[in-house]
């Protein structure tokens, strides 16, 4: 089996900023998998808080190539953990790689990913779409040249919040969902909570940092006026049994817990616990989508837009028009790579 790595520079439509940092570009790695002329895609993307670059992740991808054959003949789910410790742990190179291992076999049986887990098409919220950190003429004017989606992810962690929801408010009666990034302590997110729940947000994204301690985490999730939802404090599988009694719910991140093999058992032990789950997304292009997409009938909530904010990328797959899902009309995760245009994203 032969492995294809490709550095992408994928340019953003706008400056995107959260609490911690400000992007124009994304930075990203597709590997593609091939054998026997098919090939499967997989995507995962420089992330500086968490400390991957490209150069790290295809080093940790290169430790797994002489293992690739056994591809052929076993499932992803069954060599994830061969794989994980190939790569010393090496999550976000993990990720990429079960990515495309799963496409690979959904194409090579003819149907889709998700047809392969056993689950059906039933039940699949739509995505949220994000505004990122500006000021509020720069947020307001982003929110209207994206109408018609039901629902808004707003990113905060600044020091005029609620007067940036209640002036998106204005503008729209969609279902507002926000995202403070660790950027709140726990009074600032008891109070928040009340104000926020009159402007119609439905839910609360990581307002407290990894550090905060339990009994702060357990306090916000007991007084809070919306549920709270984990994320920088769910990244990986043994995560999900600690966020019980913490969080109301889980965003799983497929780049964060090594992929989509376990992606799909975390978001089936959320559900086993009574959470609520989510699959969230980096700024990447639809090959990274096209995978995280497959989890769909397993979530409850959805932030899968991470194409949408791209100008433009050499790729193809599912798309997300207005929040609404569009499967692609291919197996695997239907995600396509354009070799006639990589030459102008490739770094």
């Amino acid at each position: 089996m032969k492995m294809t790595l490709y550095r992408l520079s994928l340019p953003l439509a706008h400056t995107f900023t959260i609490a911690r940092e400000s992007i124009t570009t994304q930075p990203s790695l597709v590997v593609q998998l091939e054998h026997d002329g098919v090939c499967g895609l997989g995507e995962v993307t420089e992330n500086n808080f968490y400390g991957h670059t490209l150069d790290s992740i295809s080093t940790s991808l290169e430790r797994a190539a002489r293992m690739l054959n056994e591809y052929i003949d076993h499932s992803p789910i069954d060599l994830w953990p061969k794989m994980r410790d190939a790569m010393d742990g090496d999550m976000f190179a993990l990720s990429a790689l079960d990515i495309a291992a799963h496409d690979l076999r959904g194409k090579r049986l003819g149907i889709s990913t998700w047809k392969d887990w056993g689950l059906e098409w039933t039940g699949i919220p739509q995505s949220s779409y994000t505004i990122g950190i500006d000021s509020i003429p720069k947020m307001i004017s982003k929110l209207q040249e994206q109408p018609g989606w039901s629902i808004y992810k707003i990113k905060l962690g600044t020091p005029n919040d609620l007067e940036v929801v209640a002036e998106l408010r204005k503008h729209t009666n969609a279902v507002f969902r926000v995202d403070a990034n660790c950027g709140w302590s726990a009074d600032e997110t008891i109070a928040n909570s009340k104000v926020l729940a009159g402007l119609g947000v439905e839910f609360i994204e990581q307002p407290l940092s990894i550090e905060t301690s339990a009994g702060d985490k357990q306090r916000v999730y007991n007084e809070s006026n919306l549920p709270i939802i984990a994320d920088e404090d769910c990244q990986v599988s043994i995560d999900v049994p600690r966020c019980k009694g913490l969080y109301h719910g889980v965003n799983v991140k497929i780049c964060k817990c090594g992929g989509l093999t376990p992606a799909l058992s975390m978001l089936r032990e959320a559900r086993k616990l009574g959470m609520k789950t989510m699959v969230g997304c980096m700024v990447e292009s639809s090959i990274g989508i096209s995978g995280a997409a497959q989890l769909m009938p397993l979530m409850d909530y959805a932030d899968l837009d991470g194409a949408v904010l791209l100008s433009d990328s050499p790729t193809e797959g599912v798309s997300i028009l207005k929040g609404v899902v569009q499967l692609a009309k291919r197996p695997g995760t239907g995600a396509v790579l354009q070799h006639e245009r990589l030459e102008q994203f490739q770094l």
